[in-house]
């Protein structure tokens, strides 16, 4: 286990003891599981409402039955357009696989929707 020394506010500090009592434990122990929790809290995925998430869908949905019909150079223009962001970290390939095994309707590549797409149309 490591050391670490830090400046607290004295106001702070007196919640922290306070909070501490409360949980019948030390102070120290009360600070650890308190950035534990905070940590943790970091990785978790939020909640979307349904809503939310309906909406999304049928936007896709829609952008799929457009993309069906679209050209090569349409295609592009598109892909050109969509936001840029850095994988996660820990998203590698193998864990991408391992996710679309557990879920294969619903994380199928947007080719592959395109495909279904422009073959039942």
């Amino acid at each position: 286990m490591s050391r670490l020394t830090l400046r607290l506010p004295a106001t702070l500090h007196r919640q922290w003891e306070t909070l501490a009592k409360r949980e019948q434990t030390s102070l120290n122990q009360y600070i650890v599981y308190a950035l534990t929790r905070q940590t943790a809290e970091a990785y978790l995925v939020p909640e979307f409402s349904k809503e939310a998430i309906a909406q999304q869908r049928a936007g896709f949905d829609a952008l799929l039955q457009n993309l069906g019909q679209a050209s090569t150079e349409q295609l592009d223009k598109v892909l050109a357009q969509r936001e840029q962001t850095a994988p996660e970290r820990g998203l590698n390939p193998k864990l991408i696989k391992r996710v679309r095994r557990h879920f294969p309707e619903q994380y199928r590549s947007a080719a592959q929707q395109r495909g279904a797409v422009q073959t039942h149309a």
